[in-house]
C-alpha cells in the first residue's frame, strides 16, 4: 500500500513538472558551466551536519559530514539533472540523513554540464574526483551512489576507472539510472502518465545535449552497452512507476551476465528517485535504510579524511 504522503508528493510533482515546464524551469542551469548549489549549502548545511567546500583537481566538490566524526564509511556521490542541470540543495535531505544516522561522509562532485561541456566531460571529472579522493581514502572505505544520468554516470566511471587500471570501490548504489541515452526502453511508452517525476520529452533534449554527436551507444553514455566484467557489487533502486524503469532492468540484466554481484529493488508505485524525500514519504525513508545497509554490508567503516584541495573555502566546523 503507497502512503497517503507519497501520494500527495506524487500530486505535487505531476502538478510542477508540466509538460514544457521543464525547459523553462530550469533554462538557467542548461547555461551553466556546473548545477552549483554547493556555497548555498555550505551556508546552511542540514541539520547535524558540517559541510566542506574542495576542489578535486579542477573539479569543485562538497564534502557533507556529521557534526560528530565517527568511524563509517565514506560516499562519492553523483548528482542526477539530464547531463544539464543539478545541484546540492536537491540532496540535503538524504545526504544529511546519511550523515546524521549512520555517520557517512559524502562528496559530493560538481561535474561540468552540458550543453556547454559534453560527452565524455562528466565522465572526466567524475573520474578526476575519483582519483582524488584515493589519494586520502582506501577504496575499500568508498561506495559510488548517483541517481538518474548521475546513476548512469556512476556506471561509467566505474567502467573508466578499470579501463585505466584504477581499483574499483567497494560497491555502487544507482539510483533510478539512465542507463541508455538511445531511448530505446520499452518504459519511455508504458510508464509515460504514470511518472510524476521526469517525463519522455525531458530526456531528448537532454541526451543531445549531453552527447554532443557521439554515438548514443558508446559504453561511457549508456553503460547497458558496456562490458561491465570486474565491477563491484551493485545495488539498484528504482520506481514501478517511471519511464526509466527498463534502463534498470537492462542495466541488472548486463550486469548478471557478466558475472556482477546485483541487487535490483523495483518498488511499487513509486516514481523516478523517489529516495530523495526521506523527510516527508516513508517509502523514500525505508529506500534510504536498504541503501545504508548495502553500504555498511560492503565497505569497511574508518575515519574519514575530509581533504579541503586547494583554493577551496570552508564553512561550518574549523
Amino acid at each position: 500500500m503507497v502512503s497517503v504522503r507519497a501520494r500527495i508528493v506524487a500530486g505535487l510533482l505531476r502538478a510542477v513538472y508540466k509538460p514544457g515546464l521543464y525547459a523553462r524551469l530550469t533554462g538557467d542551469d542548461r547555461a551553466r558551466h556546473r548545477g552549483g548549489g554547493l556555497e548555498v549549502v555550505a551556508r546552511r548545511p542540514p541539520k547535524g551536519c558540517v559541510v566542506r567546500l574542495a576542489r578535486a583537481g579542477d573539479v569543485p566538490c562538497a564534502w557533507i559530514a556529521p557534526l560528530k566524526s565517527r568511524a563509517a564509511p565514506t560516499i562519492f556521490y553523483l548528482h542526477g539533472g539530464g547531463y544539464t542541470s543539478g545541484t546540492l540543495t536537491h540532496y540535503t535531505a538524504m545526504l544529511g540523513l546519511f550523515a546524521r544516522e549512520y555517520g557517512f561522509t559524502t562528496l559530493y562532485v560538481d561535474y561540468r554540464l552540458a550543453p556547454l561541456n559534453t560527452f565524455p566531460a562528466a565522465v572526466d571529472d567524475a573520474l578526476t574526483a575519483y582519483r582524488w579522493l584515493l589519494e586520502s581514502t582506501p577504496p575499500e572505505q568508498i561506495v559510488f551512489i548517483g541517481d538518474s544520468a548521475g546513476g548512469g554516470l556512476v556506471a561509467a566511471a566505474l567502467l573508466a576507472a578499470r579501463e585505466i587500471g584504477e581499483l574499483q570501490p567497494a560497491a555502487a548504489i544507482l539510483l533510478s539510472p539512465w542507463a541508455d541515452l538511445e531511448g530505446t526502453g520499452d518504459s519511455l511508452v508504458t510508464r509515460k502518465s504514470a511518472d510524476p517525476m521526469l517525463r519522455s520529452p525531458q530526456l531528448k533534449p537532454s541526451g543531445r545535449d549531453y552527447l554532443g554527436g557521439a554515438d548514443p551507444r558508446h559504453p561511457l553514455a549508456s553503460p547497458i552497452y558496456g562490458d561491465l566484467r570486474g565491477l563491484p557489487p551493485l545495488l539498484i533502486e528504482v520506481g514501478d512507476n517511471e519511464i526509466l524503469l527498463d534502463d534498470s532492468r537492462r542495466l541488472a540484466d548486463r550486469a548478471r551476465a557478466d558475472s556482477v554481484n546485483v541487487t535490483l529493488h523495483e518498488w511499487p508505485e513509486m516514481f523516478h528517485v523517489f529516495p530523495i524525500f526521506p523527510e516527508v514519504m516513508p517509502e523514500a525513508r525505508d529506500a534510504d535504510k536498504e541503501i545504508a545497509r548495502f553500504v555498511l554490508a560492503h565497505a569497511q567503516a574508518t575515519a574519514p579524511v575530509i581533504t579541503p584541495g586547494p583554493r577551496s573555502s570552508i564553512a561550518g566546523l574549523e
